[in-house]
């Protein structure tokens, strides 16, 4: 594994990268208030030991990334599309197969219209274009952030805690929930973050509905992957997804929750490697 901090624009992003640089690039982008720790180390190198370049890299406000205020998001969506653009130029990177989780994988349908040219393939996990026909949050995630809107995240035992409570909301019903996996990985987070308390403000983005409105548009290859328990994005936007965007294939995760469990990891990195 090598590191990178990416400086464009008055801005940092850090970025991690797995295997050859010779090989084909993979670039991932993780959901909201969630850093790059959530691709998990292991997950990025069995996708490395298959013949490709792997980069994963935070988000603004997450991470080592650059971070705002809290409740002051200096950004649009737009911008993190973007980001990742910044990212393939500093790697020297002609074109990515770009995979999106949840609104990172908002990010990569938005980085398919924006910038065509520099996209070799498409996943998008566990994600939508968030068409207003579409069933909205289960009401337990809603309870579960509205319950604890006001703790704390600079506090590293309350920020744990919430994200083991966050991750345990999201799980499907196939695997038990592994708190220890989660709590080792929020205690990772936390090392990992300079500003804890910013990630909220990834609730507070504009933009990027211009580009949500043209998911039929994408001509790039585009393979869906959604779990069938997905409490905050349910099933059928990624049935809708792959309806919608021509050409596109779904692979279904039966049980599955909003989650990338290691049960999975082999059935993603098929459909990534062969994708």
């Amino acid at each position: 594994m090598k590191k990178q901090r990416i400086e464009s624009n008055g801005i940092h992003i850090y970025t991690e990268s797995f295997g050859n640089s010779s090989d084909p690039a993979v670039l991932l982008i993780m959901g909201a208030q969630s850093s790059m720790i959530w691709w998990e180390k292991e997950f990025c190198q069995r996708l490395g030991d298959t013949g490709q370049f792997v980069i994963r890299y935070d988000n603004r406000d997450v991470g080592r990334s650059t971070t705002y205020e809290p409740g002051h998001p200096e950004y649009t969506f737009e911008d993190m599309a973007d980001d990742a653009i910044h990212i393939l130029d500093a790697y020297a990177i002609e074109k990515a197969h770009i995979v999106g989780m949840s609104m990172g994988g908002m990010l990569t349908q938005m980085i398919a219209l924006r910038h065509p040219d520099r996209v070799s393939a498409i996943t998008l996990i566990m994600t939508s274009n968030f068409a207003s026909h579409l069933p909205e949050i289960e009401e337990k995630v809603m309870k579960y952030f509205v319950e604890n809107a006001a703790i704390d995240l600079s506090d590293k035992q309350a920020f744990i805690q919430f994200t083991i409570g966050k991750w345990n909301v999201l799980t499907g019903r196939k695997y038990p929930f592994d708190e220890e996996r989660i709590a080792r990985l929020a205690e990772e987070e936390w090392a990992h973050s300079d500003n804890a308390a910013s990630l909220n403000n990834h609730g507070l983005i504009a933009g990027g509905e211009s580009y949500l409105g043209r998911t039929a548009e994408i001509s790039i290859p585009t393979q869906v992957i959604h779990g069938t328990d997905d409490p905050i994005i349910p099933y059928a936007h990624g049935v809708h997804l792959a309806d919608v965007i021509p050409g596109a294939s779904l692979t279904t995760l039966e049980g599955i929750g909003h989650e990338l469990p290691r049960e999975v990891w082999d059935t993603i990195i098929e459909v990534i490697t062969k994708h």
